[in-house]
């Protein structure tokens, strides 16, 4: 099945179910398809810019069909990139399958990972044991060993060389460091369905887990040698922090834009795979452009994973998300199917700015944002991200290290169906 098969058949489901949860009226019937880049864009921007209100439908009509205009005389004056997939045409697989290419690299580096901890610190093993077999994806080294090996392909390398390694290791002990100290903040107790460090060995020895993990990082990062991913994984962490405070300095602001939201996500999500996607690159001897085509690769789907993880807050029920369905606009954390659905509804502000004080606000807003089309608006942002990210991988060759980073796309935008 591909992604436009899928979106083709969900997209009816998933508004239907919406109309009937949020208003209880009749489906609204669903577009065919999915239209392109541009011609999303443009709808997006007739839709949700004030300015275009004014003008109602005729300006409206008039974006979309400059759109469509631009797009067919780019397509007659230039020759398509045979190599540049679509995101309509992603065939949708299975993380198994995506990750089958470089298994055996991250049954190696589970391996390594836990004798990082352990060997030196046996008080640690159990904890390590339980950071890194929480039943995780590994999302984040599984894309470095990938773009590792399509870029030495690209630069006539064999095998993959120890600094390749050693980056997948320190990138998923920096994430999970984080996470592992997010859920002593969060006083969390359970994550990917198993108990967490702090709830089952207590707080004392989950900050010196994650305090070991990030110091460990640190050290394996100084003696990889090279400065310039030095300068790109150590920045890492400082936008960490910058994505924090970011959001903690902008709760129920309403006059927060869609450019603050992309930065703050930047900084959360898309920063470390970037780096590390740029990172890998370095290792495998690549000039300046095929670094800043990994670096935009890693950045826009991470990205799309953020928006996705955003648009599942609606969408999910709370069983599937682990907590209550909305919660980020409830504690005031404003993201992007929040912020499009703003400039459509100035009830949903007036809610926001009361931060949900009367009883039932809640759910009258989680309501506003379907009925005022931001989450229709959100993926269509998601999708728009995915395709630039697909766009990035123009030069890797052809096979099967391309062909799971195709496929990772995918994957990121099927969590919303």
């Amino acid at each position: 099945m591909t992604m436009n098969t899928m979106l083709s058949q969900t997209a009816v489901r998933a508004q239907g179910c919406a109309n009937q949860a949020v208003s209880g009226g009749r489906p609204r019937r669903a577009s065919q398809g999915i239209p392109s880049t541009s011609v999303r864009a443009a709808r997006s921007m007739a839709r949700f810019n004030p300015k275009k209100q004014v003008h109602g439908q005729r300006t409206r009509s008039l974006s979309l069909r400059a759109a469509v205009a631009v797009e067919r005389a780019t397509t007659e004056l230039t020759t398509p990139d045979l190599t540049t997939p679509n995101v309509e045409d992603i065939e949708l697989l299975d993380i198994a399958t995506i990750t089958a290419p470089v298994r055996s690299d991250m049954d190696e580096m589970n391996q390594n990972l836990l004798n990082i901890v352990g060997e030196r610190h046996p008080m640690l093993m159990a904890a390590a044991e339980q950071i890194f077999g929480a039943g995780g994806k590994k999302i984040r080294p599984m894309l470095i060993f990938l773009v590792s090996h399509g870029t030495a392909q690209l630069g006539g390398l064999e095998e993959l060389t120890p600094q390749h390694r050693r980056l997948a290791e320190i990138t998923e002990m920096i994430h999970t460091a984080s996470l592992v100290h997010d859920d002593v903040l969060d006083e969390c107790d359970t994550r990917r369905g198993s108990l967490t460090v702090n709830s089952k060995f207590g707080t004392r020895l989950a900050v010196l887990a994650g305090d070991y993990l990030f110091a460990q990082s640190s050290w394996y990062l100084a003696n990889l040698d090279n400065l310039e991913v030095i300068k790109l994984i150590s920045q890492v962490i400082a936008d960490f922090a910058n994505g924090e405070i970011a959001q903690a300095s902008s709760l129920f602001d309403c006059d927060v834009t869609l450019d603050t939201y992309m930065d703050k996500s930047f900084y959360k999500t898309a920063s470390l795979i970037a780096a590390s996607c740029r990172s890998a690159a370095v290792f495998s001897g690549m000039d300046d452009d095929v670094k800043e085509d990994m670096f935009n690769y890693g950045k826009h789907l991470g990205l799309a994973f953020q928006v996705v993880d955003d648009i599942l807050d609606f969408t999910q029920t709370e069983e599937q998300l682990g907590k209550p369905q909305g919660q980020d606009m409830a504690s005031g954390n404003l993201t992007c199917p929040i912020i499009f659905a703003m400039q459509k509804s100035p009830e949903l502000r007036e809610l926001i700015e009361t931060e949900f004080q009367e009883e039932g606000s809640l759910e009258e807003g989680l309501k506003l944002v379907y009925e005022a089309g931001g989450i229709e608006a959100a993926m269509d942002l998601a999708i728009e991200e995915g395709q630039k990210a697909l766009d990035s991988l123009h030069r890797i060759p052809e096979g099967e290290y391309k062909d799971s980073m195709v496929a990772m796309v995918g994957y990121v935008l099927k969590r919303i169906y």
